[in-house]
């Protein structure tokens, strides 16, 4: 009986500690191992989140990327197509400057031609003057006969 006695006792000890432990013990073991789970879950949940971030970052930064060579690209042919305009416009420039030259060095060129036929009249006309002169053997008064020398000179 003794045997029973300590069996017995061993059974109720058991069951003793067994619901001492389920009441306890136990609950505060499952509720760390439930807040452990759940970080972990949530830790996995932010990886993912973080992956899927880091992607859509990843196609943002490849838009931003081309779109600002996209940018560079056109201010580049702005920046062409400005400086085409500006040669353009400094032919232009250049042209009509060249033009007001050549007219203003064409009316000095006529402006001296009419002074050299002045010029060449008036020594005609002195010639003219000196040759008729010499064949008269007299002197012509030169303000005496104006008109015609005037009309000589338009003659000629």
């Amino acid at each position: 009986m003794n045997l029973n006695a300590t069996l017995i006792a061993q059974f109720v000890v058991f069951f003793i500690l067994a619901g001492f432990t389920m009441k306890f013990v136990w609950p505060p073991l499952m509720n760390a191992l439930d807040e452990r789970a759940k970080k972990i879950a949530d830790g996995l949940a932010a990886a993912e989140r973080g992956k899927s971030d880091l992607a859509v970052a990843e196609k943002r930064a490849q838009a931003e990327l081309a779109s600002a060579q996209e940018a560079g690209q056109k201010r580049i042919s702005d920046a062409e197509k400005r400086g085409q305009s500006i040669i353009e416009e400094a032919k232009k420039t250049a042209a009509e400057e060249a033009a007001r030259i050549l007219a203003a060095a064409k009316a000095d060129a006529d402006q001296q031609v009419t002074q050299v036929r002045e010029a060449l009249r008036d020594q005609v006309a002195t010639l003219a003057v000196k040759g008729a002169e010499q064949i008269l053997k007299r002197e012509v008064n030169a303000t005496v006969h104006a008109d015609l020398l005037n009309q000589l000179k338009a003659e000629l």
